[in-house]
């Protein structure tokens, strides 16, 4: 209920659509990923749970403040075409030889700079180093359920193009809002990726793939309500704000089969996985006895996409 209460006093329509989750699903995301990892890494994310999702939309919060920070969130598919998953390089330096940066920054550089932040991460654990390990996790699970979300993969990502101007906020946001209370978490153990640039792909090729639904389902209501019935009125932080009517998200999210769940739930899973990967990789170090290294200041440890990792 703290959730739901803190989210409906952070959101209303006057604030800018961003390619993002809402503060309510990041928050729950990053708190339910840390149930899946095993007893080793618990000793230090359960006791920091707190922390994990309250910082969980940090990389929001520096969108408008650090230049090059908004194009880590999304990426567009649809302006490489309908084979933008083979054409695309799954690797920055290759895909910087073919396309120049200027391009690839402005449609997004998501998959590419979130592997970045999970080498981060990785090497955070190897120097067992508290702070910067959980700064690090907080903010690779916010880009990571970024990628899940289906309107993070193309222009289109309002609705802007189709007339359909709000549905980003509607379908990430108002719709785990309502309906998150009766959707199930528990998504198994964390598991070890073993191509975690590929597994990046793979969730955003399969949440790109959901983008037609995702528009089609919600002009076909908007067609069968009246405007009355689309839209209702809240009071949220002493404003009264036009929201969806609980009528029509209930029915477009009848209409999704669960989608918004689904979509939940996958980045909850690969949080856990890719955060488990991470301290794998570095070697498990026993999170337990962890010195407490520099409080930094709260920036994205990889500025820009200057790593050239190829493995």
């Amino acid at each position: 209920m703290y959730f739901l209460i803190l989210h409906a006093l952070l959101l209303t329509f006057s604030i800018p659509p961003q390619k993002t989750w809402g503060f309510f699903a990041h928050e729950l995301i990053n708190r339910q990923a840390v149930y899946s990892l095993p007893p080793e890494m618990m000793s230090l994310f359960k006791k920091e749970l707190l922390f994990l999702g309250e910082k969980s939309v940090n990389p929001d919060r520096r969108r408008y403040a650090v230049q090059g920070e908004a194009e880590k969130h999304y990426i567009d598919l649809d302006h490489y075409g309908d084979s933008a998953r083979s054409l695309l390089p799954k690797y920055w330096p290759q895909a910087l030889e073919k396309y120049s940066e200027d391009t690839l920054r402005a449609h997004g550089i998501g998959p590419w700079s979130t592997y970045l932040t999970f080498v981060s991460l990785t090497k955070a654990f190897a120097a067992q180093d508290k702070a910067s390990i959980l700064r690090l996790s907080a903010d690779l699970g916010h880009y990571l359920g970024d990628l899940n979300v289906p309107l993070h993969t193309t222009q289109n990502y309002n609705g802007q193009l189709s007339g359909q101007t709000g549905i980003h906020g509607f379908w990430e946001s108002r719709i785990p809002e309502l309906q998150a209370k009766n959707y199930s978490f528990w998504v198994g153990k964390a598991t070890y990726v073993t191509d975690p640039q590929e597994a990046l792909w793979e969730a955003v090729s399969r949440a790109h793939a959901q983008v037609d639904t995702v528009l089609r389902f919600e002009k076909e209501l908007s067609a069968a309500f009246s405007e009355s019935q689309k839209y209702s009125y809240e009071e949220r932080n002493g404003l009264t704000v036009r929201v969806y009517s609980r009528a029509f998200t209930e029915a477009y999210a009848a209409a999704l089969h669960g989608q918004v769940e689904r979509q939940l739930q996958r980045s909850i899973k690969m949080i856990a996985d890719f955060w488990y990967t991470a301290w794998v990789n570095a070697g498990q170090p026993d999170l337990s006895r962890l010195k407490e290294g520099n409080q930094e200041k709260e920036k994205e440890a990889a500025s820009g996409l200057q790593v050239r990792e190829h493995h």
